[in-house]
């Protein structure tokens, strides 16, 4: 495109900014070809449209991008923010722009369906359909489908056949009963033996079940026993205390708080690089009867607030449900929706209940990266070097990832490791450990500096692959000595290098005094600390084994007539005192020579017998 062109669009673009109305509603962003490449909402259009162009963006290099590329704007103005909210995620839905929050599908997911038809049935399905059944879910456990659907079988005879059962077939006989009907599953509505509003009955009983009403339930239940008890038809009474049991099995395992919660909400939320997770619980008198997990890839901009409402909203829609009048959450979402409160608890069972939302969250998050890793290892690899880039804001993907650690106890034989993650996973093989030459006593912010001066200058110099991103093993003291040795070697601005201290797992850069904060589940920050924790690993044991073969060594050098060489000798051959010790008189003549064999066998006789008196 000519710059005339590109000055005529802006010139236009800023006209239909200042046109713009001080009023919600949604915002579409056109490229070139016409097409819609971003869709937001807006609680005031003009403010909300004009920081795209007057405001500062370039800390957001994706975003200028897209800014870059806009060459038309529309809008619709709604009567309320939420109806912004709803028109948005509708419209995101139909058009799929390439800057917007990605919604991931819930197909697979089971509901419950009460069938539209005379004498309905209730089974499992992984289709809603338009067609005026009732659905209810979806359910994130099939497990959980199953156990409520043969709970209500249990205690209700709802048929299961596929009939059509209309008055007019059933009063020609068109039918004849089947099993179900002989051993007591079914009443037999086919031939007419049950009337279908006794039928409906137990249906909207069994609805109530899936509703959580279960306390309900199980009181018309004892009613009825009492009265067939009084009537002396303790058949009936028992078949019903029966059933009262199932459900106060059910019961025990759905109640995890106060019974006295009552239509209440739950949406936690996690954030995890590009990626953000959130789950919905619905309580009824404190027991839960629904939950749902919803995933959305983020766009340019979206902050945690205005996600959290994307996805009330996306579950309503979802779920055909109105929202609780109160909603438990971990922070306030940034739409308010008609009669709805939101809690933030601070302890008590609403906290426990956002815990266990957000346990059921983590557990979706976890499964959905397994699945990922397992469908498309690549595609898995890449998510997760994205988000690192992401979270560090890296130019580049830190496909190689070199960390260093010291190690030495009580100033005893400094030593350092480096460890190398190929695509975010341990290349063992490239592994090395350093011992410190130039530095005298426990200098760990000069040891750094020795080390890391020595790997770079080794790799510049064989013309090796150098990192995309340099891991230390400290805070900000180690950070800067490391930076040292780079500036040194001219790679500061190539390489970019962060310190990650342990105590608070803070982040540091060498051009910012303030660290990163990283959340606890972030995955970014799980990749850091594997690192981090391998260099330590390897460090230690690198430690170990020297401060064993200086001990031996040292052990040696105490019998008179032994040198350093006939020390070090007997420390390849053998490795361990306990090795000597053991070793036959020929093994140690083929070793140091006959003369200091003698030596060394009278020194560990003359020790055996004195430890022995």
């Amino acid at each position: 495109m000519k710059q005339q062109d590109k000055n005529r669009i802006k010139d236009r673009i800023k006209e239909k900014v200042s046109l713009l109305p001080s009023e919600p509603g949604v915002y579409q962003f056109f490229d070139v070809s016409n097409k819609i490449i971003y869709i937001g909402k807006a609680k005031d259009l003009k403010k909300r449209v004009a920081t795209y162009f007057f405001a500062n963006n370039d800390r957001n290099v994706k975003l200028q991008v897209m800014v870059n590329k806009i060459c038309d704007i529309q809008h619709i103005i709604t009567p309320s923010e939420s109806d912004a909210l709803l028109l948005e995620n509708n419209m995101i839905k139909q058009y799929q722009p390439r800057y917007n929050v990605l919604l991931k599908d819930d197909k697979t997911f089971p509901w419950i369906c009460v069938k539209n038809e005379n004498f309905p049935k209730i089974y499992l399905t992984r289709r809603k359909q338009n067609d005026g059944s009732r659905y209810f879910g979806p359910y994130t456990s099939v497990s959980m489908v199953k156990m409520l659907i043969e709970l209500i079988r249990q205690i209700y005879p709802i048929r299961t056949c596929r009939l059509l059962l209309t008055p007019e077939k059933i009063a020609k006989g068109n039918y004849s009963v089947c099993l179900d009907f002989h051993i007591g599953n079914c009443k037999g509505p086919c031939k007419g033996l049950q009337s279908e509003a006794e039928y409906m009955e137990l249906v909207e009983q069994a609805v109530d079940i899936i509703n959580g009403n279960v306390g309900s339930v199980m009181k018309l239940l004892r009613k009825r026993m009492k009265i067939a008890s009084q009537k002396r038809n303790f058949e009936e009474a028992q078949s019903l205390k029966e059933k009262l049991n199932k459900l106060k099995q059910y019961q025990s395992k759905s109640i995890i708080v106060n019974p006295s919660i009552n239509n209440v909400d739950v949406m936690s939320f996690i954030l995890d690089g590009n990626t953000a997770y959130s789950n919905f619980m619905r309580v009824v008198k404190g027991s839960i009867i629904q939950s749902y997990s919803i995933e959305v890839r983020l766009g340019i901009e979206e902050d945690r607030e205005s996600l959290l409402s994307m996805m009330m909203m996306e579950i309503k829609q979802r779920l055909n449900t109105e929202l609780s009048n109160k909603i438990v959450v971990p922070f306030i979402p940034d739409i308010a929706f008609d009669k709805v409160t939101y809690i933030i608890p601070q302890k008590g069972d609403k906290m426990k209940l956002l815990r266990f939302s957000e346990k059921n969250v983590n557990a979706y998050r976890f499964e959905r990266l397994k699945q990922m890793e397992r469908i498309d290892p690549e595609k898995h690899i890449e998510r997760i070097l994205n988000t690192l880039q992401y979270d560090l804001n890296l130019k580049s993907m830190p496909r190689r990832i070199e960390c260093f650690d010291n190690s030495n106890i009580q100033g005893t034989n400094p030593v350092a490791a480096c460890v190398v993650f190929v695509n975010a996973k341990p290349s063992k093989k490239e592994y090395r450990h350093f011992n410190i030459k130039t530095v005298e006593g426990p200098d760990d912010f000069a040891s750094m500096k020795e080390i890391v001066y020595r790997r770079y200058s080794r790799l510049l110099k064989e013309g090796a692959p150098l990192p995309q991103l340099i891991v230390i093993d400290g805070g900000k003291g180690q950070l800067n000595a490391a930076v040292q040795s780079l500036k040194k070697l001219d790679l500061l601005d190539k390489i970019p290098v962060l310190g990650l201290a342990k105590r608070l797992e803070e982040i540091y850069f060498h051009n910012d005094n303030i660290p990163l904060h990283l959340n606890k589940n972030s995955e970014t920050l799980k990749v850091l600390m594997h690192i981090r924790d391998e260099a330590h690993r390897f460090g230690i044991t690198f430690h170990r084994t020297k401060r064993s073969a200086n001990f031996i060594k040292s052990e040696l050098r105490t019998i008179k007539g032994i040198g350093e060489i006939t020390a070090n000798n007997l420390m390849l051959k053998f490795k361990t005192v306990s090795a000597i010790k053991q070793a036959s008189q020929q093994e140690l003549i083929d070793t140091v020579g006959k003369r200091a064999a003698e030596l060394i066998r009278s020194y560990f006789n003359a020790r055996n017998s004195k430890n022995e008196s």
